[in-house]
């Protein structure tokens, strides 16, 4: 778990965590051989399990977004990323109860690492919100994870899947971003690019550390560089009760769920098939901005939806007949 090579990675890399048996129900156990016939239905439920956990966090925070947004104008953009940070560094770190002791230098590094991609990539994207409507901003962020996800794969099928899951961000986009914000759309790419270095770094703190507790210990590096912003602009507001008690259910369902449900599919599913799975995004956006910030959904932006969750869906399959392959 401490493995000192670990500080010779160099820090661009994506490292990709090996899928674990589950998602290729064919490969021999350690020292046997493959068993013959098709899989079982219970291998098949194990391999879909990591896509459930991805899923579930992505519903988590896109609606935590949408009442993040009701929040703003209570705590402004930054004090709502204060609030969301710091209640979810407390909760994690009382569930968790992370050890301080018997980590290397390289993990204490890689979980800093992980704190600044979860602060910045949360600073940026509200600061977006403030700007842009909460679906166009999340299809503008997960163009992060699409070019993740080409430059990590290395298979062809790969970058089909990931083209027509970009062509759906396009179509969802309306066919340009000429209409938004400028500064909300360049804070939108912003987190887009933060997101991806979290991809990268949740993957290995998963590696590095037990359980939750790389989470936690990196929540607490995002809370303590967001603070002082958060109490620049909101000041005394962070103390008003109805505006802690909605901190703390953005705290949930943005951060607490997602990142934990997302750290354990990091742990069963290769960087590049998750980050195509991020593409997935968008449209919960779109059906959390619809349910609670009354956002409707056109014809083009269904048909954006179901471009990307067809990618998404590819990206798995195409996954798992290479891990049968190998």
């Amino acid at each position: 778990m401490n493995d000192p090579r670990g500080a010779a990675e160099p820090a661009a890399a994506v490292a990709v965590p090996e899928a674990v048996t589950a998602l290729d129900p064919g490969t021999a156990p350690p020292g046997g051989s493959a068993p013959d016939g098709p899989r079982r239905p219970g291998a098949r439920r194990a391999a879909l399990g990591p896509v459930a956990l991805v899923v579930a966090g992505g519903l988590s925070v896109q609606f935590g977004a949408a009442v993040a947004v009701l929040l703003m104008p209570k705590a402004g953009a930054l004090g709502v990323v204060t609030l969301r940070l710091a209640a979810a560094a407390l909760v994690l770190l009382v569930i968790c109860r992370p050890k301080l002791r018997g980590h290397s230098r390289a993990d204490w590094g890689t979980v800093v690492a992980f704190g600044v991609a979860m602060g910045g990539m949360n600073t940026l994207f509200y600061q977006a919100l403030e700007r842009i409507p909460l679906g166009a901003a999340v299809t503008l962020e997960v163009l992060g994870p699409l070019v993740l996800s080409v430059v990590a794969s290395r298979r062809l099928a790969n970058l089909v899947w990931a083209a027509l899951a970009l062509g759906g961000v396009v179509l969802l986009s309306g066919g340009g971003f000429d209409r938004l914000d400028p500064a909300g759309a360049a804070y939108a790419l912003g987190a887009g690019a933060m997101w991806a270095a979290y991809i990268v770094f949740s993957a290995r703190t998963g590696r590095r550390f037990p359980q939750a507790d790389g989470l936690a210990l990196a929540m607490v590096v995002a809370a303590v560089l967001s603070l002082p912003l958060g109490i620049m602009e909101a000041g005394s507001k962070l103390l008003v009760p109805t505006t802690l008690g909605l901190g703390a259910a953005v705290a949930l369902l943005s951060s607490v769920l997602p990142y934990t449900l997302e750290l354990m599919a990091l742990r069963r599913m290769p960087a590049p098939t998750f980050a195509i799975l991020m593409s997935l995004e968008p449209a919960i956006a779109a059906t959390a901005g619809f349910l609670i910030l009354d956002q409707a959904l056109s014809t083009t932006d269904a048909l954006a939806i179901a471009l990307v969750i067809g990618a998404s869906m590819g990206a798995v399959r195409s996954q798992g007949r290479g891990s049968r392959k190998r």
